[in-house]
C-alpha cells in the first residue's frame, strides 16, 4: 500500500474533495441535487459543505505554514495556498449570491477569476525554470564529459523545435497554452450545466383582462336633528343616522390577471413557484446597471400593485447568453431584461443561443436602454443579426402589452435616449422583444431619477405589464405544446 494511503486523513479528506466538486457542479446548475430529490435543500447543503471544505482547507494551509522551514516544504506551502485558495475564494462567492450582495458576488466573480488566472501562470513560469535546470544540470553531469543533445522534453529550453530564440518561443508557447487550458476550462465551468435547467411557471390562473380600478366606498352621514313634538312648527322629520353610500368608482374586478383555471393568481404551473426576474448578461458592456438592491428589486416589489394576487421572488437573478442554452425547450424563463449604456459584444454561437431562445424556447427579451443612443444602435445591430428577417416596428398605445393588465394613457419614459415611443419585433403574432429607448429602468430606481410620480408610476406598471404579457405568452404556448405531446 502506498505510504500516502496510509495516513488517516486521505481518505476523509478525498471524500470531502469529491462531495465538494459534486456540490459546486450543482451549484453551478448541473442538477444533481434535482436527480437524488433533496434541490429543495440544496441551500443548506451547499452552504455546510463549502464551509466544512474551507475550513479543512485553511487547516491544512496553516499546518504547511507550521512546516514552512526547508525548500522543499516551502514549495509545499504555496500547492497547499493554491489549493486552498479555490474553496475560500468559492465560499465567499456562494454567501455573497446568497445574502443577495449581486454586486459583491459579481466582483468576487471577477476579481477570483483573475487572480486564479495570474497565480496558475506563475506556476507555470516556476515549472519552465525548474524544467530549465534540471535539464541543464543533466548536460554538465555527463558521465564521460560529451555533449549531450537536446530533448524532445516541452521543459528543455534546447529542444530543436523551439527555432533559434529558444527560451523566448518556449516561454511564448507556454504562455499560449495555459491561456487556452484556461479559457477551456473557464467556459466549461460557466457551461456545466448542459441544458438541465428548468424554469417552472407558477400555479393557478387567470384572464387577461383590463383591471377595473376597485371600489371606493364613502359614507356620507347626514346631520342629525333633534326636534320638540310639541313644537308650533310641522316639518317632516327625516330617519335619524340615515346613511347614504356613494359609489365613487365602478365595481371592483371579479378576476384575476393570469392563464389557466388554477385556483389562485397564476400561469397553470407548480405549487410554491413564484415569478423571476432574470437579467441577461452579455460582453462589451454594464449589463449589471442597476441590478440587484434598487431598480431590478424594486419592480419586483411593486409589480405586487398592479399583478394582485401573484407571488414574486425578492432577488433578481442573471443569466449569462451561453446560459440560456441550459434550459430546457418546454422549461425556459418567459422573459430576460436586457439594459445598459455602453457596448454589446455577442459571438456567433451566442447569437445562434438567444435566437433558438426566442423561436424555439418561446423566449422574449425585454430591453431598455440605459442611456446611450450607441446602445440604442447596438442593440438594433444585434437584434438584426438575432432575427435578420425580422424588422422592428413601434409599439401602439393600445396594443395588448400597454393595456393588460393596466392600461397606460401615454408612453412614459425617463430621457429619450433613443427616443421616446417602444419598438417591438413581432414573430407570428407574438412580440419576441420589447426594447423602450427611454430609460424606464431609471424610474425604478429607490430615488425615482428625480422624475413626476405619475411618470415612475407608469414605469413600474409598464414593467408589469411586460412580464404579465411574457409570462401569459409563454403559458399558452406550453399548454399548446403538451396537447401534442
Amino acid at each position: 500500500m502506498p505510504d500516502w494511503l496510509k495516513d488517516n486523513r486521505t481518505i476523509p479528506t478525498a471524500t470531502l474533495v469529491a462531495v465538494w466538486v459534486l456540490c459546486v457542479f450543482d451549484w453551478l446548475g448541473s442538477g444533481f441535487l434535482r436527480v437524488l430529490r433533496v434541490s429543495r435543500f440544496s441551500e443548506w447543503i451547499h452552504g455546510g459543505v463549502f464551509s466544512v471544505t474551507t475550513f479543512v482547507a485553511i487547516l491544512f494551509f496553516f499546518r504547511a505554514w507550521d512546516q514552512r522551514k526547508g525548500e522543499g516544504k516551502a514549495v509545499r506551502l504555496w500547492i497547499v495556498a493554491s489549493i486552498a485558495w479555490f474553496p475560500c475564494w468559492q465560499v465567499d462567492t456562494f454567501f455573497a449570491d446568497l445574502m443577495g450582495w449581486d454586486v459583491v458576488r459579481v466582483w468576487l466573480a471577477q476579481v477570483g477569476t483573475g487572480i486564479t488566472y495570474v497565480g496558475g501562470l506563475c506556476w507555470v513560469v516556476w515549472i519552465l525554470e525548474k524544467g530549465a535546470r534540471h535539464f541543464r544540470a543533466l548536460r554538465l553531469q555527463a558521465e564521460d564529459g560529451s555533449y549531450m543533445p537536446p530533448t524532445m522534453h516541452p521543459l528543455d529550453s534546447e529542444a530543436a523545435y523551439y527555432g533559434r530564440q529558444k527560451k523566448l518561443n518556449q516561454s511564448l508557447s507556454a504562455f499560449c497554452s495555459y491561456s487556452l487550458l484556461f479559457i477551456l476550462a473557464f467556459y466549461f465551468m460557466t457551461n456545466v450545466g448542459g441544458c438541465s435547467e428548468v424554469f417552472d411557471l407558477p400555479a393557478g390562473g387567470g384572464e387577461q383582462q383590463t383591471i377595473a380600478k376597485p371600489v371606493k366606498i364613502k359614507k356620507v352621514i347626514r346631520k342629525k336633528f333633534v326636534v320638540n313634538p310639541f313644537s308650533a312648527i310641522l316639518f317632516e322629520v327625516p330617519p335619524l343616522d340615515e346613511i347614504k353610500l356613494q359609489l365613487e368608482e365602478i365595481t371592483k374586478h371579479a378576476y384575476t390577471v393570469g392563464f389557466g383555471k388554477g385556483e389562485g393568481a397564476g400561469y397553470g404551473g407548480k405549487q410554491n413557484v413564484k415569478i423571476r426576474f432574470i437579467r441577461l448578461e452579455y460582453s462589451g458592456g454594464d449589463w449589471n446597471q442597476g441590478f440587484g438592491p434598487g431598480d431590478d428589486e424594486n419592480l419586483l416589489i411593486e409589480a405586487k400593485t398592479y399583478l394582485r394576487g401573484h407571488k414574486f421572488e425578492k432577488k433578481t437573478e442573471s443569466r449569462t447568453v451561453a446560459q440560456l442554452k441550459r434550459f430546457e425547450r418546454l422549461a425556459a424563463p418567459p422573459m430576460v431584461y436586457m439594459t445598459g449604456e455602453r457596448n454589446i459584444t455577442l459571438s456567433s454561437s451566442e447569437t445562434k443561443i438567444l435566437r433558438e431562445y426566442l423561436l424555439e424556447k418561446h423566449g422574449m427579451i425585454f430591453a431598455d436602454n440605459g442611456g446611450s443612443r450607441g446602445w440604442h444602435n447596438q442593440f438594433f445591430s444585434m437584434m438584426n443579426k438575432v432575427l435578420p428577417g425580422v424588422r422592428p416596428v413601434q409599439v401602439s398605445l393600445d396594443d395588448p402589452i400597454h393595456r393588460i393588465p393596466t392600461p397606460l394613457s401615454f408612453f412614459p419614459y425617463v430621457a429619450p435616449h433613443g427616443g421616446d415611443r417602444p419598438w417591438g419585433w413581432k414573430v407570428d403574432g407574438r412580440w419576441v422583444c420589447y426594447y423602450h429607448p427611454g430609460d424606464i429602468g431609471d424610474a425604478w430606481a429607490n430615488d425615482h431619477a428625480g422624475v413626476d410620480a405619475d411618470i415612475w408610476q407608469a414605469c413600474y406598471a409598464l414593467g408589469a405589464n411586460v412580464i404579465n404579457y411574457a409570462y401569459n405568452e409563454h403559458a399558452m404556448w406550453r399548454e399548446a405544446q403538451r396537447q401534442k405531446e
